[in-house]
């Protein structure tokens, strides 16, 4: 993985706000990074999508240009764009890993398209409208070739799920992060159902990913005066972002000037280069392009 020089600082502090914001794309511009899509180029998510460690972050990186960046990428980005696009849904097909995340990916990649394509005269989408026709076709074939993943029945004679004691399948079900895991493993048997159902996991999940004072405004009660957290879960979360987890992600040594995976590392020569290390998280990324 190439390692650039991108800025002198990741810290924003509250009251500086946008100008902090606008120093830090200055600097981006005088290391090349002029445009988001020529950021996107040079970083070689290409190559990190086969990481399952960067595979999520990628993703998420995707999603979020979706929903709002996809105009500001030029031709050749979009090109890149959609050709990352593929190898992650053909991965998906191959190996089975994660195909829900990519199907949230891809149906708002489509409903962003389906908009823009509408909209045609009233918004700029760089290239020929033909283009993007067939790129919203092609969408609806990955969705379509998603939606009819099979998954294959592996034989094994060994040690299954359901061979596990209760405290260790409970143990799997507290280190999933998200509710919707939770749900699907609890599809698999009985016992599986009714652990997941368990009212102490789903409080810890929220928990995890929520303050307390957002609790106390999305409080449900049950008849019995119990605190639903299983429906508190769900209801938090469409009114405030969970807290992003991934295996691996970008950070920022501010000693260097150098953007690099974590789990790569790179050599500093700080005294101190643990202190140095900001992450990057995919949202992060993106508002750095902005302005």
């Amino acid at each position: 993985m190439k390692k650039y020089s991108v800025m002198k600082n990741m810290n924003m502090h509250p009251k500086k706000g946008k100008r902090t914001i606008l120093e830090m794309t200055q600097i981006l511009k005088r290391h090349g990074y002029c445009t988001l899509g020529e950021a996107f180029n040079r970083l070689d998510f290409s190559s990190a999508i086969q990481d399952i460690r960067r595979f999520n972050y990628v993703v998420k990186l995707l999603q979020l240009i979706a929903k709002s960046q996809l105009t500001s990428l030029s031709g050749v980005a979009q090109k890149n764009y959609f050709n990352i696009l593929d190898k992650i849904v053909q991965k998906v097909l191959d190996d089975h890993h994660n195909p829900r995340l990519i199907k949230d990916l891809l149906q708002d990649l489509s409903s962003t398209l389906c908009i823009l394509i509408r909209g045609v005269g009233k918004s700029v989408l760089v290239g020929n409208i033909n283009i993007w026709i067939c790129r919203l076709e092609t969408i609806l074939t990955w969705q379509q070739q998603l939606q009819d993943l099979q998954m294959t029945k592996q034989v094994n004679n060994g040690l299954t799920l359901s061979d596990l004691p209760l405290h260790m399948l409970n143990n799997i079900l507290y280190r999933f992060s998200d509710g919707w895991d939770i749900i699907t493993l609890g599809q698999v048997t009985p016992t599986l159902y009714m652990l997941s159902e368990d009212r102490q996991l789903w409080k810890k999940l929220c928990q995890y990913h929520f303050a307390e004072k957002q609790f106390c405004r999305h409080l449900i009660l049950s008849e019995k005066g119990h605190i639903e957290w299983k429906l508190m879960y769900f209801a938090l979360k469409k009114h405030y972002p969970a807290k992003e987890q991934y295996g691996d992600t970008l950070h920022f040594c501010r000693h260097c000037s150098i953007l690099f995976w974590k789990d790569s590392g790179h050599p500093c020569t700080a005294a101190d280069p643990d202190s140095c290390f900001t992450p990057v998280s995919p949202q992060h990324f993106i508002d750095l392009f902005k302005f």
